[in-house]
């Protein structure tokens, strides 16, 4: 190649560069004399800064910068920076043509010749305003998120690194944990959960079912600061770089401690719920079954008592006879506990020195369960009256301290106590607030597991063996406590014993109260009575004229209260009516009824197998427990006359030696037995 082609191949050359060069839109390239005015301009340059070639070549390029810039001589400093230092660099405001503004990024570079002597500048200029934009508004969205994590109180919010510790640190996080960020950031998290699951390796678990599957999610009892436990909702998220590494979590954390009690209380009131209604349909059947015993044992202790009078004398037949009334009597006691159970019984409630009652029951309490076993009693000085039923309350407490003599096979002790109490709304499920007396039964026997627990009170259900229990003492009290407007609690632990108490309504004030029950009427002589029977089922009908006319009274008899009522009518007079309660069509309370108004003063008796909360109350009502013997028969007619003040001479009965044992004997045999 001659020197003549290499000179027009180094034109050719020149021409291409300056081309590309002017070609350029995305940046100003241009040059710069050593004094910083523009000798080249791009189409880079006038598409960002407005000016033509015309217009700005030989102009000084300090017209790019803001007055300020100039005021400072930055662009008499950048050309010195280029020139000593070989490059100047930086990003800032410049000035277009029309005066807007662009945010810029800067590069100069020297020009030297091949002496080295400085020729000029090149001059590159980006247009980066869209960027700047687009960052300051990621700025501000980043700064507004920040504001909005760390706003949130409902959720602990917080940042992990991959290896678990804490890296960030929202409100939420401080008052859910306790912790502030001094305190927390570069901790692990695992100081949140409980010592057993730091030890089954939960936390590290966590993190590596996020890491792998995308996410874990899990509910748990988390540690705060101070150590108290809270229940927790817990989510972790992998939070993952550009090209997928892992470079942290995303931990959220919500205390749902008072969500979760919400939804266990509703789930214990589902459950209180569905076993009241099985209690109760156990209950009405119960009482159904037991009021129907009622009339036949009623029949067949009447006959019995009648039979014995009458046996020849031969001890053998006594004997059976005896057994044959013993048994009948046991099936009257469990026939009253399924009737309890059913809340279904007649009580006589009245203000109960409740101190006095135990009191009075130490030789019994103590005679029935042993000597071996002490028994304790805890009272305040000053206890109120309790509202209850006193009879049924012995009973109650006898079997009580029976259960747990029975819990305490190898021995142990037994604790009678009792306080007063004042019951909020919902503070005991099934009690309504009000002030209580609460009479316990402490053992320290083997105690229940929460399944025995839960079933303690079904009726028929035991732990004993065979032929040691009917499974109906705790029912019996369980009912007789509600029947009175109080509550049977059980509390017990496996292994550490049994604490049964009875929370029972205090009576109100002014009321005197009684210890014991108060002493039975004793039946005296009268004249024969002239005494109308009213019963549907012909053999209790029966059994009933028998027993009164066995005691000289004369008897007329009718199934149904609309007989009855016919009877009235067209017969003699009558001194007395003795009617059942359950009856079709007219039941034992509206005849009485009917009679009060046809037949004034005329006395009536009501005999029943259970409390029917259709009957009426009055101030004068007597009532006949079934089953019921000749003594109770003879004895609630006595009281009827008594409370009519008409006291008739009765003669006595043919053999009183004859009749049942008191009811306090009853009952101790019978839980005994």
């Amino acid at each position: 190649m001659t020197a003549a082609d290499a000179v027009e191949a180094l034109v050719v050359d020149d021409e291409r560069y300056r081309l590309l060069v002017e070609s350029i839109v995305d940046y100003a390239i241009y040059m710069l004399d050593p004094q910083g005015r523009v000798a080249s301009w791009n189409r880079g340059a006038q598409r960002f800064k407005g000016y033509t070639d015309a217009e700005i070549i030989g102009e000084h390029f300090s017209r790019f910068y803001t007055d300020d810039d100039r005021a400072i001589g930055l662009p008499g400093r950048a050309l010195r920076i280029a020139e000593t230092e070989g490059r100047f660099e930086q990003e800032g405001w410049r000035v277009r043509k029309d005066g807007s503004l662009m945010w810029a990024h800067v590069l100069i570079d020297p020009i030297r010749g091949e002496d080295g002597t400085l020729v000029g500048y090149a001059k590159v200029t980006r247009d980066l305003t869209e960027r700047r934009a687009a960052l300051a508004a990621l700025e501000r969205s980043e700064q507004q998120f920040r504001l909005l994590v760390q706003g949130v109180r409902d959720y602990a919010i917080y940042m992990l690194d991959p290896q678990g510790k804490v890296t960030s640190w929202n409100r939420g996080a401080q008052r859910f944990k306790g912790y502030t960020d001094d305190e927390i950031i570069g901790e692990h998290f695992s100081r949140f959960y409980t010592d057993a699951d730091r030890a089954s390796g939960l936390p590290a678990q966590a993190l590596r079912t996020a890491a792998t599957e995308g996410r874990f999610e899990a509910e748990g009892r988390r540690v705060r600061k101070d150590g108290t436990c809270f229940w927790a909702h817990v989510v972790i998220d992998p939070i993952r770089g550009e090209h997928g590494e892992l470079i942290g979590f995303a931990k959220i954390t919500r205390d749902v401690t008072e969500r979760r009690n919400t939804e266990r209380a509703l789930e214990d009131a589902r459950s209180r719920f569905v076993q009241s209604q099985k209690m109760e349909a156990i209950g009405q059947l119960t009482g159904g079954v037991a009021h129907d015993f009622n009339n036949l044992l009623a029949v067949v202790l009447g006959n019995l008592h009648l039979a014995r009078k009458r046996l020849p004398p031969d001890r053998k037949l006594l004997q059976l006879v005896e057994n044959s009334i013993q048994a009948a009597e046991r099936g009257a006691t469990l026939t009253k506990r399924m009737l309890a159970f059913a809340r279904q019984q007649k009580l006589e409630t009245g203000p109960v020195d409740v101190r006095e009652l135990v009191r009075g029951m130490t030789e019994l309490l103590q005679g029935s369960i042993g000597a071996g076993i002490p028994v304790a009693t805890r009272f305040p000085p000053e206890l109120p009256l309790a509202n209850v039923d006193a009879n049924q309350l012995e009973l109650a407490l006898l079997n009580l301290a029976v259960n747990a003599r029975d819990a305490m096979p190898e021995g142990g002790r037994i604790t009678i106590a009792a306080r007063d109490a004042v019951v909020a709304p919902d503070e005991i499920p099934g009690l309504a607030p009000g002030r209580y007396v609460c009479l316990s039964v402490t053992d320290t026997g083997d105690g229940m597991d929460e399944q025995t627990l839960a079933r303690a009170t079904e009726p028929f259900f035991t732990t004993k063996g065979v032929g040691k229990g009917t499974g109906l003492g705790l029912s019996m009290i369980h009912g007789f406590a509600e029947q009175s407007g109080g509550r049977l609690r059980l509390r017990s632990v496996p292994g550490q014993g049994t604490t049964a108490e009875l929370w029972l309504p205090e009576a109100e004030a002014g009321d005197p109260g009684k210890a014991v029950p108060e002493t039975a009427l004793c039946p005296s002589a009268t004249r024969p009575l002239r005494v109308l029977v009213v019963d549907d089922d012909p053999l209790v009908l029966m059994n009933t004229s028998a027993l009164l006319e066995d005691l000289g009274h004369v008897v007329k008899e009718a199934a149904s209260g609309a007989q009855a009522l016919h009877v009235l009518r067209s017969a003699e007079p009558f001194d007395l009516v003795i009617t059942d309660q359950l009856m079709p069509g007219m039941n034992g309370t509206q005849l009485i009824a009917a009679i009060g108004r046809d037949h004034p003063g005329l006395p009536a008796i009501l005999a029943t197998g259970y409390a029917d909360p259709t009957e009426g109350e009055h101030a004068d009502d007597v009532r006949l427990t079934k089953p019921f013997g000749q003594e109770e028969l003879s004895r609630a007619i006595q009281t009827r006359f008594q409370v009519e003040r008409r006291i008739l001479a009765f003669r006595p009965a043919a053999d009183e030696t004859g009749g049942s044992p008191g009811a306090m004997t009853e009952v101790a045999g019978s839980w005994l037995g």
